[in-house]
């Protein structure tokens, strides 16, 4: 290319940069690109080479920068500014009609409520945050609270804007966390499955699991190449009077929003709607398994708040589930970590929903007597959630007479103890506390992801450990050696090893992975944090009252009953004093409550302007760690005002109140505990 100056080059640089990011909008947003593809490389093509020349002028958005160019070691845990909530689902439209009776009864009675419908697309939920107009930060659900940093590989999704438009009228907020739902069309994961057969991979379940999985990539180039795409559905932070005015505002910055989204008067037009859009969702690009109806004022939102895992003011009518019809030939009994006999269907195998189904779940006796099901009975299966297969109902008019009526057994499969079912549940239980299914699955589930993660410890190596008599318990797992690995079937040297790693590095998780890995009845991963942010440490859980359990928001009687029950019983106590003397953490870590002494605990704090090294979301995450109160506006009460460059009218405010304004550099040394004021 002819040699350019450096001025010239910039301004070069500049255009291209305009033009691409132009044709990317016209090609993913508006579906009508007015270039070919030969032509838009040729435009990147020509940015890289001035960039090349002249690396100084490379930007962090610009559009050669939006892969990253080397693996992760892993995912770090963000913490969301605002909670990233999942959504109660409906079924009908009489549950529709329930969920706006609600409403109404928790707003003032001369209220009129606006409702906004929209298609909920089939997706990985995400939280993208933009300061002063540039992308800083992206991560996944997660928990609804900590989720996954996937931000190199969002930033390679062409349809989410790296830099805000600006438009006359448009202001560009300090902070704006925007969330949405990433998904992969459906002609991309055709195509994907395609190449994944040719190299004799396994092939994706569903578009869902292709864009879950593309978006965990370590290497944000193995993203890139899987043609994700966004939705915006919500604002976290710096949302409008209105969601219909937020979307809007969404549009104007650059960002797709759902297709179809209609503000409706009345809940029967918003049942009118969902009817339309579940007789249009086969001919979408995209998967969608339901439609999200929203209330559209913020002021109501925010009085109709939420529940511990949804909000109030808003609800997904779950469209019905694909079927199909298979035989099913036997039914076999499945003993969980707790002793529950679950009954599982073995099916002829079918497809559905673009995976072949062998096995559905019965759930319980009470289950099979209800819909009447027998063994050689043709049943019509669907996925519950899109998910766990299950049988929905028997064709009774295809029976021959040969079918078998099931009985649940009187004795256990695993051990020969007798099964008892308690009055008033469901489950039928193993009464062996002993018995070898409860140690198999207990291992399974303290070595699991969400519990102590324990990569390379899989149900395989766990049973051979069993059977060698290596391993009883959870806590016997950290007394085996490489020696004992190398014994197992396909654990060579090197694998024997990470293992051993893999094990001891589980001592230092959190007290809330722990809590989890114990299996305590009714505590999942989400109560299991709660507990550890409210005790901080072992022992204080362990002397907790029933009373005092019952007393936390999300516990409540039944799960404090099971907790004490837990930690009451002698077994289980030698069992934890055994963990702790084989090493395992038994503290919450980077967490607030421990931190009552720190001079950001309690405080309300503000953050403006441009930061010299923190992006501002990392900046407030790392105060509300330590049990300061974030918030977006400086009033009285505020304590601390933490500014960089440009810090607008909320620096100013702050000093015509008299709040104490910090740099980073003061922030860094009273969040280190250096400064004691």
């Amino acid at each position: 290319m002819t040699i350019m100056t450096k001025q010239e080059a910039l301004l070069k640089a500049q255009a291209l940069r305009k033009e691409l990011e132009r044709n990317s909008y016209l090609y993913y947003v508006e579906d009508m690109p007015t270039i070919t593809d030969a032509e838009y490389d040729s435009l990147m093509r020509q940015l890289r080479a001035i960039e090349a020349e002249y690396p100084e002028l490379v930007t962090p958005d610009s559009p050669t920068q939006h892969v990253g160019g080397y693996a992760k070691p892993g995912f770090t845990e963000v913490h969301h500014i605002t909670p990233l909530l999942s959504l109660a689902n409906a079924f009908s439209p009489e549950e529709m009609k329930e969920f706006d009776r609600r409403v109404h009864e928790g707003l003032p009675k001369d209220a009129k409520v606006e409702y906004v419908v929209e298609p909920k697309i089939d997706g990985l939920a995400c939280s993208i945050i933009y300061e002063n107009g540039r992308f800083v930060r992206a991560a996944t659900r997660g928990d609804g609270m900590v989720g996954e940093n996937v931000t190199e590989n969002v930033r390679t999704i062409k349809n989410i804007p790296k830099v805000l438009s600006s438009l006359p009228g448009v202001p560009i907020p300090e902070l704006l966390d925007v969330r949405g739902e990433v998904y992969m069309p459906r002609h991309a994961f055709l195509k994907l499955n395609e190449e994944r057969v040719e190299r004799g991979e396994t092939e994706f379940a569903n578009p869902r699991n292709a864009a879950a999985g593309s978006l965990r990539q370590l290497d944000p180039r193995v993203t890139a190449r899987r043609s994700l795409a966004f939705f915006a559905y919500g604002i976290g932070t710096g949302a409008l009077d209105t969601h219909n005015d937020s979307m809007d505002r969404l549009e104007a910055y650059g960002f797709t929003t759902t297709e179809g989204r209609t503000k409706v008067a009345t809940i029967e037009e918003a049942n009118a709607l969902i009817a339309r859009h579940g007789e249009r969702r086969k001919s979408l690009g995209y998967d969608t398994d339901g439609v999200v109806v929203k209330v559209n004022a913020v002021w109501q939102q925010n009085i109709l708040g939420a529940t511990g895992k949804d909000p109030r003011w808003a609800m997904a009518y779950k469209f019905p589930p694909e079927q199909a019809e298979t035989t099913l030939r036997d039914i076999v009994i499945q003993v969980g970590r707790t002793g529950v006999l679950t009954p599982t269907a073995v099916l002829d195998p079918v497809k559905l929903s673009g995976s072949t189904i062998s096995r559905a779940t019965l759930h319980n006796e009470d289950f099979i007597a209800e819909k009447d099901i027998r063994i050689g009975d043709r049943v019509i299966i669907n996925k519950a959630a899109e998910i766990i297969p299950e049988v929905l109902r028997v064709a009774v008019e295809k029976r021959t007479g040969e079918e078998k009526v099931f009985h649940m057994p009187a004795e256990c499969p695993e051990c020969g103890w007798p099964v008892v079912r308690k009055n008033g549940e469901a489950a039928v239980r193993c009464t062996n506390p002993h018995c070898p299914a409860l140690g198999r699955e207990g291992l399974i589930h303290f070595t699991s992801r969400d519990a102590m993660n324990i990569d390379g410890c899989g149900p395989a190596v766990l049973l051979q450990l069993q059977e060698r008599n290596l391993v009883k318990d959870p806590s016997d797992l950290y007394l085996v050696t490489a020696d004992d690995l190398m014994e197992l079937d396909r654990m060579g040297a090197k694998s024997a090893n990470n293992l051993v790693r893999a094990i001891a590095a589980s001592k230092e998780n959190s007290l809330d992975k722990l809590l989890f890995a114990l299996g305590i009845r009714h505590v999942g991963a989400k109560v299991a944090r709660t507990l550890a942010m409210k005790y901080q440490t072992m022992d204080a859980l362990m002397e907790a009252t029933q009373e005092e359990l019952a007393q936390i928001p999300d516990i409540g009687p039944v799960i404090a009953e099971s907790v004490v029950t837990y930690f009451g019983d002698p077994g289980n106590q030698d069992y934890i004093e055994r963990l702790k003397e084989l090493g395992l953490n038994m503290k919450m870590l980077g967490t607030a409550a421990s931190n009552e002494n720190h001079p950001f605990y309690g405080k309300t704090m503000v953050f403006t302007g441009t930061l010299p090294t923190l992006d501002r979301a990392t900046a407030q995450t790392m105060a509300q760690e330590v049990g300061a109160k974030v918030t977006s506006s400086v009033s009285k009460k505020t304590d601390y005002v933490v500014a960089g460059a440009d810090p607008g009218s909320k620096y100013t405010k702050a000093q015509s109140l008299g709040v104490t304004i910090l740099d980073e550099a003061a922030f860094r040394r009273l969040l280190e505990n250096k400064d004691m004021q």
